[in-house]
């Protein structure tokens, strides 16, 4: 079974002041393609914050897949890709490019997302928009990949082909 782990990024939100329906959102999505979500987070937009939370994620509880909601965006507060782009060692420009191509469909605002897909180690960490509408549609956009994907990251070996 693929591990997750699931990080709203909300100054608000992490002093509790306003709701996670976002992170909710996408650990729902993730149950559905029995992705079990064993841990979830709600930490401030603060660069070296989100960068230690994705290193723990990844490196210390190991997880196949790191989600996070908000922060993509170009307020200044909106660090999530900065500090995605400084602990990555690869990124999938494809999974970034079709979300922002269906989000295109619905909204001329999705042009201005900085969002980031990339590889740790072993693990796939995907940035999401921190409205609950948009990370839903765009983790829609990329489930149908994401286990094959995942399997790829870890040594899969099988053709890509299909």
């Amino acid at each position: 079974m693929i591990t997750g782990g699931v990080i709203t990024l909300s100054d608000k939100g992490s002093r509790g002041e306003r709701e996670d329906i976002s992170g909710r959102e996408v650990i729902d999505m993730l149950a559905g393609l029995d992705i079990r979500v064993a841990d979830y987070d709600i930490v401030p937009d603060e660069k070296e914050i989100i960068k230690k939370k994705l290193i723990e994620y990844t490196d210390t509880r190991r997880l196949d897949l790191v989600v996070t909601t908000g922060g993509t965006g170009v307020s200044p507060r909106d660090v999530t890709p900065d500090a995605t782009l400084e602990v990555i060692e690869r990124q999938l420009p494809g999974m970034a490019e079709a979300m922002r191509a269906e989000s295109m469909k619905k909204t001329p605002h999705a042009m201005i997302s900085r969002a980031v897909v990339g590889i740790r180690g072993q693990s796939l960490i995907i940035n999401l928009p921190g409205s609950p509408k948009g990370a839903r549609e765009n983790l829609a956009v990329i489930l149908p990949a994401l286990k094959h994907t995942i399997e790829k990251i870890q040594g899969d070996k099988s053709d890509c082909g299909g």
